[in-house]
C-alpha cells in the first residue's frame, strides 16, 4: 500500500481517535460529542475554516491549497451510530448501552480526519477541499438536513466523493458500481384498526391480526406480480405489533417496513399498489387501514467519469490489481445519494478483514483500513485539483 506520508505518520493517532469514537457512539442528530471531537481535530490540524451546527451536529472544514484555484472538491463522511447492543467484546467496545457503531461510521469519520490532516499539512493542490462530516445517515435524513440548512449554498462544491467500509475479507480492495449503485428507499407504517373481543368469542371481533397477516401476504405480490421481472423491487415488512394478552383479540395491529428500488417509476408503482391493497382489504374486512409512506433515500447515482477518476486515485494507493469499476449494485440504501443529486461525484467501497455484516452486533471494522481510506480520499483531491 502506498499510504500518504502524513497519514502514515499518524496511524497511532488515527487509531486512537477511531477507538474513542467507537467507545462513545451517538444516534443520529445527537452526535454532539462526536462533532466536538471532529471540530477540535480540524482546528488542531490547521484547517482554514471550521463550521459547526449544520443541521444540528454537522461539521464542515475548508482547506485551501497552496496554489490559486477556483474549484472546490467535497469529501463526505457520516458520523452516527445505530440502536444496537454491541457484542464484540472489544477492549474499546461501546460504553453507551444499546448503541453501537455497527456500520463503521466511526471509521469513515476517522478516515476523513486523516485526509484532512494530510491536505492541511501538504496543501499540494489548487483550489479548496471541503471536508463534510454528516449526521444522521441511518434513515433520519441527515444529508437532506444539511442541504436544507444551506450546505451547498454556503460551501458550493464542483464534485463530491464518499466512501464506505466493506467487511468483505479483502483488505484494500476498492470498488465502484457506476450509474445506479445503491437503491432508493421508502419507509412505511400501516395501522389496521379492527375491533377487539374476548379470544373465546372471535366472531364478535374484526381481528386485526388476521387482517394484518392477509395484508403481509398480499404486499408480497407487488414485486412478484406487479413489477417487471427485469426491474428490482424489494418490499419487506419488518415489523408487526399487536396484542398484549393471551385471551384478548386486540383492537389494532401495526406493520412497518421498506421498499427498495432503482427506478423512481418502480417506487411509484409499488406505493400505488400498496395504497390500493390497503383500501381493498379494509373494505373486504370492514375495517379502517391507514398507511403512511415516505421517501427516505434516493437512488445513489455514481457519475461514470468521476467514478473513473476516483478509481485512478485509489490505484495510486492500493495498486491496479486492487480496484474494480464493475461492482454490482446494492439493494441497501445510502443518503449520500441526496448530495449526489445536487453535486456530481462518486461513492466507493473499501474492503477490510472480517466478514460479519453491517448492522450486526458483532460487526468489526479493522483499524488497518483507516490509513488506506484516508489516503484514497486525500489523493482524489490532489488529483482533481492538480496545480
Amino acid at each position: 500500500m502506498n499510504i500518504l506520508p502524513v497519514i502514515g505518520e499518524s496511524v497511532d493517532e488515527l487509531t486512537a481517535v477511531f477507538k474513542d469514537l467507537h467507545a462513545h457512539p451517538e444516534i443520529g442528530f445527537e452526535e454532539h460529542r462526536t462533532s466536538a471531537v471532529v471540530a477540535g481535530k480540524l482546528k488542531e490540524y490547521g484547517v482554514d475554516e471550521v463550521h459547526t451546527g449544520i443541521a444540528g451536529t454537522g461539521v464542515v472544514g475548508l482547506i485551501k491549497g497552496k496554489y490559486e484555484g477556483a474549484r472546490r472538491i467535497g469529501l463526505r463522511a457520516d458520523m452516527d451510530a445505530l440502536p444496537i447492543a454491541e457484542e464484540t467484546n472489544l477492549p474499546y467496545a461501546s460504553t453507551t448501552p444499546g448503541v453501537m457503531h455497527a456500520c463503521g461510521h466511526d471509521g469513515h469519520t476517522t478516515m476523513l480526519l486523516g485526509a484532512a490532516k494530510h491536505l492541511a499539512k501538504t496543501r499540494e493542490f489548487a483550489g479548496t477541499a471541503a471536508v463534510i462530516f454528516q449526521p444522521a445517515e441511518e434513515g433520519l435524513g441527515g444529508a437532506r438536513g444539511m442541504i436544507a440548512d444551506g450546505l451547498f449554498d454556503r460551501f458550493p462544491c464542483d464534485e463530491i466523493y464518499g466512501m464506505h467500509n466493506s467487511p468483505s475479507g479483502s483488505p484494500g480492495k476498492v470498488g465502484i458500481c457506476k450509474g445506479a449503485a445503491m437503491a432508493g428507499a421508502s419507509f412505511f407504517d400501516i395501522t389496521v384498526q379492527g375491533k377487539g373481543s374476548h379470544a373465546a368469542m372471535p366472531h364478535q371481533s374484526r381481528d386485526p391480526l388476521v387482517i394484518a397477516s392477509t395484508l403481509v401476504s398480499s404486499l408480497q405480490t407487488i414485486p412478484s406480480r406487479n413489477v417487471s421481472p427485469l426491474d428490482t423491487c424489494v418490499l419487506s415488512v419488518t415489523q408487526l405489533h399487536a396484542g398484549s394478552a393471551y385471551n384478548v383479540v386486540p383492537d389494532a395491529a401495526t406493520l412497518a417496513g421498506t421498499i427498495r428500488y432503482f427506478k423512481d417509476e418502480v417506487c411509484t408503482l409499488a406505493e400505488a399498489r400498496m395504497r390500493a391493497l390497503c383500501e381493498g382489504i379494509a373494505k373486504a374486512f370492514d375495517v379502517e387501514i391507514r398507511i403512511d409512506l415516505r421517501n427516505v433515500f434516493d437512488v445513489l447515482m455514481n457519475d461514470d467519469s468521476l467514478s473513473d477518476a476516483y478509481l485512478e486515485a485509489a490505484q495510486d494507493i492500493v495498486g491496479a490489481e486492487n480496484i474494480s469499476g464493475t461492482d454490482d449494485p446494492a439493494t441497501g440504501s445510502e443518503d449520500f445519494a441526496d448530495m449526489l443529486k445536487v453535486v456530481p461525484g462518486a461513492y466507493c467501497r473499501i474492503g477490510h478483514t472480517g466478514t460479519t455484516g453491517l448492522h450486526n452486533p458483532s460487526f468489526f471494522l479493522d483499524p488497518d483500513v483507516l490509513p488506506v481510506g484516508a489516503s484514497v480520499m486525500a489523493r482524489i483531491v490532489e488529483r482533481r485539483l492538480a496545480s
